[in-house]
């Protein structure tokens, strides 16, 4: 066992005197030491259920004869981080939490982990961890929140962002929006949406590296605890057999991953995310594949913000399993891939069946024939630039407008609300990206504030920063090479027009190539003084399309 390196023999005795002062038996010892990697505190609500699935997978370890032992991973809660200097913070997160939990694991000698977590950048940054240290590892997360209700009507995150749109407009009153602000987020659980979180625990599922119910079960459900239990078992399981993660998560996997991102409509920090871990774990994915992808994986699901239907919703109508199913009829994907459950994908999904068709499209019958992600290229994103194809209505595929440049979300937050941005405007944010933030923003206030008022079928928004999952309408994120290193988003001047055409993937500011070489001779980008870690992390951070991964 790995860790009989820290605990067996003559020379490890002051290392079990160590162990022995936290209560281990000599019976303990003796056994695998499985380590738990909590994701818990009591600011983020996807995270406050976290200490129950914990005690629930330390007893199916228990169970199944390995001993566990609790250590801590952080999480930001992107909802209460949004709008201010504390969203900087978010995404450079992930590779701490990959760091962090790479020191732990190799420091203790851990035979085995079993990861929980549950919000945004927690289940990437977990998911590098596991790539990179490359030991038994079985995921189960916190789950999704329940819908809430406002008048009848199911809503969640999203709508509360709009309804503040909505009041900026004039068309909500203070007592509708606290309204909002009192039901829309009922329990705990990641937001009930398709939101970043939930996707990245429903990618999990269908990497392999989660068991079946992972990304869909309700946190609030007594199922996510029996989940929990099982999934202790199951690393066990993985430890007997040696199946570890970079046996799970190959190329093919990731190939799964995205054609199935396609399908669920996930947000687009997927496109952040899949290729981080994929580096990690020596796969290298180049996001031009999502859009030959994209082009013969037909989009099934429309959850919030895409659609009126919820976690809660994909759950019973069968899951991410019942998904597969259906996509896989098209020979979409990999059957043979291994997961954690010791079985190959094709025998996990076998009999998982559509129960509802009105939640999941068939194949015969889906949103769109192609998948709800689209990365988009030209003169504005030479490198690409990405957006949720499957949340923007029909008019705004092909749309032309006159640019609204700002420097900051802050600027164009005001102009949004001080009522300044009207219909076939395109809302240009730069020097938000992950060197110019530092830390890659999202910018779900400014697009809530304009599907809130009632511009989201006539208004797109371009920023080389990214988006929440609970943004629709044409938010296109992800603007490569971004402002602060250089890219051409820089140079675009107020009044320019800027030309998109999502179906055929492309994006362009109609400006000559002589008028943006004279723009650019007389440029220099602007850098934003920053301190401590952030500045740490702008020295090291590589572009967007390649997954804002760290350099040496």
């Amino acid at each position: 066992m790995r860790s009989d390196n820290a605990k067996s023999g003559m020379q490890q005795a002051p290392a079990r005197s160590l162990y022995r002062a936290l209560g281990l038996t000599e019976e303990e010892l003796a056994r695998p030491l499985v380590g738990v990697v909590s994701s818990y505190n009591e600011i983020v609500p996807g995270h406050m259920n976290l200490d129950k699935i914990v005690e629930a997978v330390k007893q199916g370890v228990a169970m199944a004869g390995g001993t566990p032992i609790v250590f801590p991973a952080i999480a930001v809660c992107d909802g209460i981080a949004m709008g201010h200097e504390g969203m900087k913070y978010s995404l450079v997160t992930r590779d701490l939490i990959a760091d962090s939990t790479e020191c732990m694991a190799i420091a203790h000698q851990f035979d085995a982990l079993v990861m929980v977590p549950n919000c945004d950048k927690n289940v990437p940054g977990l998911l590098m961890a596991a790539a990179r240290l490359n030991i038994p590892t079985v995921f189960v997360s916190g789950g999704p929140m329940l819908a809430g209700r406002v008048k009848g009507e199911k809503r969640s995150l999203s709508s509360m962002f709009e309804a503040v749109g909505s009041y900026a407009a004039g068309i909500m009153t203070e007592e509708d929006v606290e309204e909002f602000e009192c039901k829309v987020c009922p329990t705990c659980g990641s937001c009930s949406g398709m939101y970043t979180a939930n996707s990245m625990n429903c990618l999990t599922e269908v990497l392999g590296m989660g068991l079946q119910g992972n990304g869909t079960v309700p946190a609030v459900y007594s199922e996510r605890i029996r989940l929990a239990k099982h999934a202790g078992m199951a690393v066990m399981d993985m430890l007997k057999k040696n199946i570890c993660p970079r046996d799970i998560m190959t190329k093919d996997a990731f190939y799964n991953a995205l054609t199935m991102d396609m399908a669920l409509g996930c947000s687009t920090n997927s496109m952040l995310h899949l290729p981080a871990i994929a580096h990690e774990a020596g796969v290298e994915i180049n996001v031009d594949i999502a859009n030959e992808i994209s082009a013969k994986t037909p989009n099934l699901c429309h959850l919030a913000p895409a659609g009126p239907t919820y976690m809660e919703d994909l759950n019973e109508a069968g899951g991410i399993y019942a998904v597969m199913n259906e996509i896989a009829k098209l020979g979409l994907l990999n059957l043979d891939c291994m997961t954690v459950t010791g079985k190959t994908v094709g025998e996990n999904i076998k009999g998982c069946t559509n129960k509802n068709p009105e939640v999941i499209r068939t194949v015969e019958n889906p949103y769109s024939k192609t998948g709800g992600i689209a990365v988009l290229r030209g003169n504005l994103a030479p490198d690409s630039c990405v957006v949720k194809r499957s949340a923007v209505v029909p008019e705004m595929l092909k749309h032309e407008g006159p640019a609204r440049v700002f420097d900051c979300e802050e600027d164009a937050i005001a102009a949004i609300k001080g009522g300044k941005i009207v219909a076939g405007d395109v809302v240009v944010i730069r020097y938000e990206g992950p060197k110019g933030g530092p830390g890659m923003r999202e910018m779900l206030n400014p697009t809530s504030a304009i599907a809130g008022m009632g511009l989201g079928s006539s208004v797109a928004l371009i920023t080389d920063g990214r988006f929440s999952g609970a943004s629709r309408g044409a938010s296109i994120g992800h603007v490569s090479p971004e402002a602060a290193a250089g890219g051409p988003i820089g140079l675009i001047e107020e009044g320019d027009i800027i030309s998109i055409d999502i179906d055929a993937n492309t994006i362009n500011m109609k400006v000559s190539d002589e008028e943006l070489a004279k723009r650019r001779a007389d440029w220099t980008p602007k850098t934003k003084e920053v301190s401590g870690y952030l500045k740490r992390y702008r020295k090291s951070v590589t572009s967007a399309d390649r997954g804002a991964v760290l350099e040496d």
